[in-house]
């Protein structure tokens, strides 16, 4: 018997406190670092696969949104509005508790907005980002929708890495932790790394539901019908100009609320992270896992991550991900857990064949 949507969320939750455990009992604790920022990278996997599996649209520009979101959320918690705080819009916010001021590292004061109204500003930020260039670059479809999204994303990584006050090619440092009720918070200290940790899975596992809930109602057999065939899909009266746009924004939703959080987990943000190498790890991750898997998507992302962070891959990093890719693409395009063995050797035998036959 199938489990439940909240029963599957339930192992995973289970087996990620037993994997906390197991890692701190053999003093392994500080891999929870990694595996913190796995998770948050994971969340924006999982709005890609939402996009590219279950809508069918393609999209070379997440890794934008994911900056976005951090660098917004980055920029407000750190820009010191100290020498206008006599300012009636300034006075005004830091009585409403929009402000707080803070201790910088030199012993001084910073007035700056609240990570959370800054988290808010960010996520809302991305998704008005996503729904200006959606309405337009949605109307395209295959490798033209490919190429529309990579140019959204390269666009926002020259901006980040070419703006002076937003830290041009060092980014922007000195973040603040993200204050949590109970008086914890999502921050790089070493004493609070299993609290960061368990945060992160949370954050990861509610996506996650969401989205399973998403995927088996109205919306998700809709967005499957324009997966499939969006013309026969509209044509039964199915919204898909709505429906991909609304897929569109959510996805770059996570990915901003990712940004948001590994940004204030880290204490900061570099414009590597809107690279496009970093849209086509993502692209690589959600291929590997399975385009309409979400399950196996977040397995091999958390995975993938994990490895790439802890420098497994080396220098050859990006080489992998990519020969990842090509090689899931050739012999495994359901991903690599629904991978036949018989039906992959087959494929690279045709392959291998059709490659060694002479021209007619």
């Amino acid at each position: 018997m199938r489990l439940h949507r909240q029963g599957q969320v339930g192992i995973f939750v289970v087996g990620a406190v037993a994997l906390q455990l197991a890692l701190v009992a053999a003093g392994k604790g500080f891999l929870l670092t990694q595996l913190t920022m796995a998770a948050y990278y994971t969340l924006a996997v999982l709005g890609i696969s939402l996009l590219m599996g279950y809508a069918g649209q393609i999209s070379l520009g997440h890794a934008g949104f994911f900056a976005v979101g951090g660098y917004t959320s980055a920029l407000l918690t750190t820009f010191d509005l100290g020498p206008q705080r006599a300012r009636p819009l300034v006075s005004a916010l830091e009585q409403a508790g929009l402000l707080v001021a803070r201790a910088d590292g030199y012993g001084g004061e910073v007035l700056a907005v609240h990570p959370v109204a800054a988290a808010l500003c960010a996520v809302a930020l991305a998704m008005a980002l996503a729904l200006a260039v959606g309405v337009p670059v949605l109307r395209l479809k295959g490798h033209y929708l490919a190429m529309a999204t990579l140019g959204i994303g390269t666009i926002v990584y020259s901006v980040v890495l070419g703006t002076s006050w937003l830290g041009s090619a060092d980014g922007i440092a000195g973040v603040p932790p993200f204050p949590l009720p109970g008086g914890a918070s999502v921050g790089g200290r070493a004493g609070g790394r299993v609290v960061n940790y368990y945060v992160a899975v949370l954050l990861l596992s509610a996506a996650m539901l969401g989205l399973l809930n998403l995927v088996q109602a109205r919306v998700g057999r809709a967005l499957r019908a324009i997966h499939g065939a969006e013309d026969a899909a509209g044509a039964m009266g199915v919204d898909t100009a709505r429906l991909k746009l609304g897929t569109f924004v959510l996805s770059a939703a996570l990915a901003a609320v990712a940004g948001v959080f590994l940004t204030h987990y880290n204490g900061g943000i570099g414009p590597s992270e809107a690279s496009t190498m970093k849209s086509v790890k993502y692209m690589a991750i959600v291929a590997v896992g399975g385009m309409g898997s979400l399950w196996g998507t977040l397995g091999m992302s958390l995975a993938l991550n994990f490895l790439s962070l802890r420098g497994t891959f080396g220098v050859f990093d990006d080489a992998v991900f990519g020969l990842s890719l090509v090689a899931i693409m050739l012999f495994a395009p359901e991903g690599l857990l629904a991978l036949e063995p018989r039906r992959a050797l087959a494929a690279l035998r045709e392959r291998l064949g059709g490659a060694g036959e002479a021209p007619r």
